[in-house]
């Protein structure tokens, strides 16, 4: 019996190996599910909560709050896309929510395990008719991202007296995103490369140099990287700071490629429009300051001189609830498939 008990043990080390072997060699499977972001959008069961448009659509003003938030991007585009279009009403902005579902292992049933969830700007001319594609990638949100900042960080450096970041940070998460713009899946939805438009760190110092775009606006350079550029550039994102005509506030903008000569300006214009409306709402001491960011710039959300947006948004909830699908990350995600995870990690070359 024993010997039979060693035989099965050494049979299923054998077949877990082979099954490893192959998601590793097939990679993973990804799916794209899309959903419109209007004033009638619900989140879905499998929308992470702590993503902005979700917190907007919650609460008895739910529907004004998306109403406000969708007038916003839409004033604030035709204001930058302001050649000939003197009513400032030619263009209208459409919001797709993209979804990303992950398959690790079909024959268990381990499918559509939540990723990725980004916006995707679709404009429309109303003087041509014309529907012309904008960017992805804006409110970019992961799980494994959160399990990242919100567990794995947290937890490293507890009871410490100096903070650090652990060996490896992000690898894990960089490779899935790499894995995710190369596959079949993205090529098939996409033209461009995503662009991801953050906020500018409240411990960085910026300083504008001479150089202003078109569109994007006046140059910024940071003094020093931060942990969420080290974290981006594992997926293999450069990141240039603007401030955009008529903004208080440089943005940064992670990306691929030649942020200035890859994207059309409609393009880049749909990106700012949309992620400065969501920074005005979530980031208001920054980004709807009642002043403009100097030549030498340190951003604080302890600034008191700024105005509200008509629009409600629970930051407290967020920061709750990004503990909390951290958490759903390390228990559906990350400990079953560490083993898996690790082999993949260790063999994946783009």
């Amino acid at each position: 019996m024993k010997a039979n008990i060693q035989g099965d043990l050494r049979i299923n080390e054998k077949q877990d190996i082979e099954n490893i072997e192959n998601i590793i060699k097939n990679d993973f499977v990804f799916t794209l599910k899309s959903t419109c972001l209007d004033e009638n959008y619900h989140p879905s069961s499998q929308t992470r909560l702590t993503t902005n448009f979700a917190n907007l659509a919650r609460g008895a003003n739910r529907e004004q709050n998306l109403r406000n938030a969708l007038n916003m991007i839409n004033n604030r585009f035709n204001a930058l896309a302001h050649l000939d279009n003197p009513k400032a009403d030619r263009y209208h902005v459409e919001l797709e929510i993209l979804t990303v579902t992950m398959s690790i292992d079909d024959k268990n049933g381990s499918n559509d395990l939540p990723m990725i969830e980004v916006l995707k700007t679709n404009i429309i001319d109303r003087k041509t008719g014309q529907q012309i594609e904008g960017v992805a990638g804006n409110n970019y949100s992961s799980y494994v991202r959160d399990y990242d900042f919100s567990i794995l960080l947290i937890e490293y450096n507890k009871n410490k007296s100096n903070f650090s970041i652990p060996e490896n940070f992000g690898d894990l998460h960089g490779k899935l995103y790499k894995c995710f713009v190369s596959s079949a899946t993205y090529k098939e939805h996409f033209k461009m490369s995503p662009i991801i438009c953050l906020s500018v760190s409240s411990n960085k110092i910026y300083t504008r140099t001479e150089y202003q775009h078109p569109v994007l606006g006046f140059e910024y350079l940071q003094d020093q990287y931060s942990i969420t550029d080290e974290y981006f550039s594992k997926m293999g994102l450069k990141v240039c700071f603007f401030m955009p005509p008529n903004s208080v506030a440089p943005m940064a903008f992670y990306h691929s490629g030649d942020l200035l000569a890859d994207y059309t300006d409609l393009g880049l214009i749909s990106s700012i429009s949309t992620m400065e409306t969501f920074q005005k709402i979530y980031r208001p001491e920054i980004y709807n300051a009642n002043s403009v960011a100097g030549k030498i710039y340190q951003p604080s959300l302890k600034h008191e001189d700024y105005s509200l947006t008509r629009v409600d948004y629970d930051r407290e909830e967020r920061s709750r609830l990004a503990v909390e699908q951290g958490k759903y990350a390390e228990e559906h995600f990350i400990k079953p498939y560490k083993s898996i995870l690790e082999q993949w990690s260790a063999n994946f070359i783009l």
